[in-house]
């Protein structure tokens, strides 16, 4: 089993296989407790809407955005990260910069794809166990993304017409 691990090691090289393994672990321990806490509960699943799963998506898109961009949260990024240059509207390109397993938590935070599972599944636990209060959070992040893309789409117009 050592020289596999081994090889496994070499092939990958640098990339911090241990990390990636801890947070799927830490992944899958978090949604397992949440399917136990409400199957302990009593609770049942909601039935999935698809004005939830609409929901739900603008507010992962909004917030995975928010945390993994957004210049202002950048304190949250900034020990595993560092400042490359502005990216445009209010959001920062960065570089992870920790080494070993700090590495991949400077990945999951600077990356809105690598957040997206992590905040859907939230609000999806949320769903089950406050689903008032999560549709409420998701709303308000699901206006927030929408409110972006009018800003965006206005930013355009005003470019296309001249009207800088």
């Amino acid at each position: 089993m050592t020289t596999q691990l081994t090889r496994i090691k070499r092939r990958y090289g640098d990339q911090p296989l241990g990390g990636y393994l801890a947070a799927m672990a830490t992944y899958g321990a978090a949604v397992s407790a949440a399917a136990i806490g409400a199957r302990v509960r009593g609770g049942r699943l909601p039935d999935l809407r698809v004005a939830d799963v609409a929901l739900v998506t603008g507010a992962t898109f909004s917030l995975s955005r928010l945390v993994a961009k957004d210049a202002v949260t950048s304190p949250i990024r900034a020990p595993f990260t560092r400042f490359e240059e502005p990216a445009g509207a209010a959001e920062v390109n960065e570089k992870v910069t920790s080494g070993g397993e700090a590495h991949v938590v400077g990945e999951l935070v600077s990356c809105p794809f690598c957040l997206s599972v992590w905040i859907a599944s939230g609000l999806g636990a949320g769903l089950v166990f406050a689903p008032r209060a999560t549709r409420l959070v998701a709303g308000v992040f699901t206006a927030v993304a929408g409110a972006n893309l009018l800003q965006l789409g206005y930013d355009a117009a005003k470019k296309a017409s001249g009207n800088n």
